[in-house]
C-alpha cells in the first residue's frame, strides 16, 4: 500500500531527527530555528500563494499576509539600517540570480573571487553567472592570509572594468575590502553587490562589517546560515530607486513566482529575534570560530590564515590533506556523529570537487544551542581522536544531551521538538 511508503518517509525523518539529537552539528551553511520562527512554516501560510507585492498581488486571499511582508521588510531595514528591503528570494542563490537580471546582461564582465579561495558556486562559469551569459572574471587573493589583494584587485578592477564586482565567499573567513576598492570601483562605475549570504547573522550583530556604508549598493543573502531563520533569502539596497526597481523585478517576475509566504513569516519572527539577541549572538559566534581553530592548531592541525588569526566569523578552513584528504575526513567524523562538510582550499582548483584538500567548520549551530569556548576545546579535542582511530561517538552524544535547546531568542524549548507535533 502506499501509505506504508508514506509511513516508511516519516519513521527515516524520525531517524535523521534521532541521529541530529545525538551528533554535533558543524556544517557553516546550516542552523537551528526558533520555536516561535518555526511555527510559523506550519501554518496555513505554507499553502498559499502571493505573486507580486503587497496590496498589487495576482491573487486574493493576502490582506492579512500583506501586513506579515510589510513587517517584514520593515524589520529587516531597521536591522541592517537599509534603506530598501527585498524579503520574497526563496534562497541566497535566487537572490543571486535577481540580482544578475537586474544589474547584467550577456556578455557582461562580473569580478568575483575564484572558487578555490572561497567563492561560492553560484559566482562560477557553472552557476548563476554563466547561465546568464556572463564572463567572469576572478579578483586576486592573498592565500597566506585568505584576504583579497588589495592592489592586484583594484589594478585588474581598472583594468578590466567589470560591470559588476561581487564580494562573496562559501568560505568567509575575513571581511571583504569593499572600502579600500571603491575609489577604483568607482572609477570605473561598476554596481558593488555584497553576497553576505554566510555572515548575515554577525552583520545584523554588527560584528563583521557594514557592507552598505562602505560602498556596496546590494546585499544579497541566506537566512538560515549565521542568521538562524528559515531556509529562505533576502536582497538588501542602498541604490537609486531606479536600481531598486529593477532587482524588485529580477526577483518577480524574474526568478520566482510564489515566494513561500510561512518562510517569509518566519524570517520576519528571526528577524525581530535578532533585533533582540543578535549582538551577543555573532560575539559568541565569532569567539567560539577563533577558539576552535586555535585549539585545532595546537593539537597540530593546518587551520589556514595562521598568519592572519585564523578567522574573523564563524568559520574556520583546515588543510587535511596529511590526514587523508577532506573526504576521508568529513566521512570519518560523519561515523561519529561530528557533522561537517570537505571544502576546496587555496591550490584545489586542479582537484576535483568531491575529493579536496580541505574540510570547512562553522560554529553558528553549536553556538545557538548554548555551547561556549571549553565546549570548543573538547569539540577539537573528540575531531582529534575520531582521526587517530578512535570511536568517540559516545562522547559526542553525551555533550551533545547539555545542548539541545535553542538560545538567541524567545522561549527556551527544544530545539528538536517540532516534528513530533505532526
Amino acid at each position: 500500500m502506499a501509505i506504508e511508503d508514506a509511513l516508511w518517509i516519516r519513521q527515516k525523518a524520525m531517524e535523521h531527527q534521532q541521529w541530529f539529537e545525538e551528533s554535533i552539528p558543524l556544517i557553516a551553511s546550516e542552523n537551528v530555528m526558533s520555536p516561535l520562527a518555526k511555527e510559523m512554516v506550519i501554518t496555513d501560510l505554507n499553502n498559499r500563494y502571493a505573486e507580486g507585492l503587497p496590496h498589487h498581488r495576482y491573487y486574493q486571499g493576502n490582506k492579512i499576509y500583506d501586513e506579515i511582508e510589510i513587517k517584514t521588510e520593515e524589520l529587516a531595514k531597521k536591522l541592517f539600517n537599509s534603506p530598501q528591503a527585498d524579503v520574497r528570494p526563496i534562497s541566497g542563490t535566487n537572490a543571486n540570480q535577481a540580482v544578475i537580471f537586474a544589474f547584467t546582461s550577456p556578455g557582461d564582465k562580473i569580478m568575483a573571487p575564484s572558487l578555490d579561495s572561497g567563492a561560492h558556486i553560484s559566482s562560477a562559469e557553472f552557476g548563476a553567472v554563466g547561465f546568464r551569459g556572463l564572463t567572469p572574471v576572478n579578483m586576486e587573493f592573498n592565500t597566506e592570509l585568505m584576504e583579497i589583494d588589495v592592489d592586484k584587485t583594484r589594478k585588474k578592477i581598472l583594468n578590466e572594468k567589470p560591470k559588476v564586482c561581487l564580494f562573496g565567499f562559501s568560505v568567509f573567513l575575513f571581511p571583504a575590502p569593499i572600502k579600500e576598492l571603491k575609489d577604483a570601483m568607482d572609477e570605473v562605475s561598476c554596481k558593488v553587490w555584497y553576497d553576505g549570504a554566510h555572515v548575515l547573522g554577525l552583520i545584523a550583530g554588527k560584528r563583521f562589517q557594514d557592507p552598505l556604508r562602505e560602498g556596496a549598493h546590494v546585499i544579497t543573502g541566506s537566512t538560515h546560515k549565521t542568521f538562524p531563520g528559515p531556509q529562505h533569502g533576502i536582497i538588501l539596497g542602498n541604490t537609486s530607486d531606479e536600481d531598486w526597481k529593477l532587482v524588485r523585478r529580477g526577483v518577480f517576475p524574474g526568478v520566482l513566482s510564489n515566494h513561500h509566504l510561512g518562510n517569509v513569516a518566519a524570517l520576519g519572527v528571526t528577524t525581530a529575534e535578532m533585533l533582540e539577541f543578535g549582538e551577543a549572538y555573532a560575539e559568541n559566534i565569532i569567539q567560539n570560530a577563533q577558539k576552535l581553530a586555535q585549539s585545532l592548531h595546537e593539537l597540530g592541525f593546518k587551520v589556514l590564515a595562521e598568519r592572519n588569526g585564523f578567522t574573523k566569523s564563524h568559520t574556520i578552513l583546515v588543510n587535511v590533506a596529511d590526514k587523508g584528504g577532506g573526504k576521508y575526513v568529513a566521512e570519518k567524523l560523519e561515523a561519529n556523529n561530528i557533522i561537517l562538510n570537505k571544502n576546496m582550499i587555496p591550490g584545489d582548483s586542479n582537484k576535483k570537487s568531491q575529493d579536496p584538500s580541505g574540510i570547512r567548520i562553522g560554529t553558528q549551530e553549536v553556538t545557538r544551542l548554548g555551547m561556549g569556548k571549553n565546549e570548543m576545546v573538547y569539540i577539537a579535542e573528540l575531531i582529534d581522536k575520531a582521526l587517530k582511530g578512535k570511536d568517540v561517538k559516545d562522547e559526542v552524544k553525551e555533550l551533545k544531551s547539555q545542548f539541545n535547546k535553542v538560545k538567541y531568542c524567545y522561549g527556551d524549548h527544544k530545539a528538536y521538538e517540532y516534528i513530533r507535533l505532526f
